[in-house]
């Protein structure tokens, strides 16, 4: 047997799974809900719930605090504040300087809005602190046709916020 000068052989013990045919073997599994936690840098989580609830409407539904801080901490640590926004939950969380995730600054995430009166949504989300980012598009380069604006809050998360989207017909791959 002759292999490519770049790879080496590997010595894989036979398995009666193949590769692709895991979802035979393993047992179903369904998922009830899909909550998308963000993360910001302590102590921004309290000021972040506030913007979503100004900007976006967010109801804040419930907030664990981490119980033992330090004396030279005035602000409590949020472990989570779940918010319930356009029907889903997201959870907001601060990150401290020894938390396990590391710190993003909102990077490879985008939340999408939806309303009819994008005008009016990105003219609240900039007076609660966020930052408009472009003009307001229509047509072709929006979604499914669509009018999207765009805005960044402070916590470097982007928001997307967009005409409910029409049945696209034909979706390109």
């Amino acid at each position: 047997m002759s292999y490519p000068t770049h790879t080496l052989p590997i010595a894989i013990p036979k398995q009666k799974v193949q590769n692709g045919g895991a979802e035979k073997a393993a047992a179903a599994v369904e998922f009830s809900a899909m909550e998308p936690q963000l993360m910001v840098e302590a102590p921004n989580a309290a000021d972040a719930v506030q913007l979503y609830k100004t900007a976006f409407g967010a109801v804040e539904a419930g907030r664990t605090v981490y119980p033992k801080r330090k004396a030279d901490q005035e602000f409590p640590h949020i472990l989570s504040a779940q918010l319930e926004l356009a029907g889903s939950t997201i959870v907001v969380s601060d990150i401290a300087d020894d938390s396990a995730p590391v710190k993003t600054e909102g990077t490879g995430f985008v939340l999408c809005l939806e309303t009819e009166d994008v005008e009016a949504a990105v003219t609240k989300a900039v007076a609660a602190g966020a930052v408009a980012e472009g003009e307001i598009t229509e047509g072709d380069g929006a979604c499914c046709g669509g009018r999207v604006g765009k805005v960044k809050d402070p916590y470097g998360y982007v928001w997307l916020i967009c005409t409910p989207a029409k049945k696209c017909t034909e979706v390109e791959a």
